[in-house]
């Protein structure tokens, strides 16, 4: 009987662990289904109806934007500002550009952020 009870402990510390695996694994699925990845199409959309006036579609700067010095988007000094220097920037502007916070929901200023991240693979 004493020899058994090491094995049982052994079986209900396996049985323990295995459902906090379980019990984890569908907290972080719940998790990333309630904070799904932006939208890459919806983050283009964006871009060009708020941003590419000034920007250009690729982030390089339209005519209009060079003739007010916008920074080229793919350009290492943008890529190496902090996400949360770029949404700063979107939300309040800079410079000649306006702010954006009236216009575009903190979601879409992240995806934004993340969309002007992606530029830099197009240059």
């Amino acid at each position: 009987m004493n020899q058994d009870r090491p094995q049982h402990h052994m079986a209900f510390g396996t049985i323990i662990l295995l459902l906090l695996f379980v019990g984890l694994t569908l907290f972080v699925a719940s998790i990333m289904r309630a904070n799904p990845v932006p939208d890459a199409a919806a983050s283009g959309a964006t871009f060009r109806t708020k941003c590419a006036m000034c920007h250009g579609q690729d982030g390089a700067g339209s005519t209009v934007g060079k003739s007010m010095n916008v920074p080229d988007l793919r350009s290492p000094a943008v890529q190496k500002l902090p996400d949360a220097q770029l949404a700063q920037i979107i939300s309040e502007g800079k410079g000649g550009m306006p702010s954006f916070k009236g216009s575009l929901s903190e979601d879409q200023i992240h995806s934004l952020v993340s969309y002007v991240r992606s530029l830099h693979q197009k240059k």
